[in-house]
């Protein structure tokens, strides 16, 4: 069911100038393909094999960091000096099968003009199986990853001021689209339109009635088709 919209500002115009940037996971696919599912498995299973644990302590330490600092894997970094590289290539080693293909989502974005990013916590290799899957890969310019951020993930500033910078994007002229309503605050902040793809995700709810969130969906084809026949 479309949930209503939610807007407190007016939509953008997307023109040859916009930027328009997307989150990865649970944004550009539905959740309840609970393809991060397998990602959260394979976490665990990390956090079980890098710090000798039971499963049941594992799990408590993965959630822990991943509330305390944004991401498990920086909370491991920080407390255990664990090797990034190896940590991203396990963890998103995983069925991407589950993915249906988006003809229509690919057909969405090619009706909007100007760039479009991948902006996400997770590594660039992840992000390019699940855009291939999907079959939108060639309708972005480039990808931000976790590698990009220096291992400093959203709701962080740093990694916003490093895409921006990075990609020469003036905030005013993008609009930002993810399922995680906190990692919009930020971006709000510094200029950008905001959307919130909603989910039923609980860990992705906080911040959901924040007034920096302008725009809502749970319909992320439909809300693009919107934009593309302002107009």
């Amino acid at each position: 069911m479309t949930i209503a919209p939610k807007r407190t500002a007016s939509l953008p115009q997307i023109d040859e100038q916009s930027v328009l940037i997307f989150d990865l996971d649970n944004t550009l696919y539905p959740a309840a393909c609970n393809l991060f599912a397998q990602v959260s498995d394979l976490i665990g299973q990390y956090v079980r094999d890098a710090l000798s644990l039971e499963p049941d302590a594992a799990y408590r330490v993965q959630k822990d960091y991943f509330h305390r600092y944004g991401t498990t894997l920086r909370g491991l970094m920080t407390e255990h000096d664990i090797d990034p590289a190896d940590y991203l290539a396990k963890v998103h080693d995983i069925d991407v099968s589950v993915v249906d293909p988006a003809p229509d989502l690919a057909g969405a974005l090619d009706d909007l003009p100007g760039r479009k990013l991948i902006f996400t916590n997770a590594s660039r290799g992840h992000a390019e199986r699940v855009m291939d899957r999907l079959g939108i890969a060639n309708r972005f310019d480039t990808i931000f990853d976790i590698v990009d951020a220096d291992y400093i993930p959203k709701p962080e500033r740093q990694p916003y001021d490093r895409l921006l910078a990075r990609d020469g994007i003036d905030p005013v002229r993008a609009v930002y689209f993810e399922d995680m309503a906190k990692n919009l605050l930020p971006a709000k902040d510094m200029g950008m339109t905001t959307v919130w793809v909603h989910t039923d995700v609980e860990w992705a709810q906080a911040g959901r009635d924040d007034p920096r969130i302008d725009h809502q969906t749970d319909d992320l084809v439909g809300f693009l088709r919107g934009l593309s026949s302002r107009p």
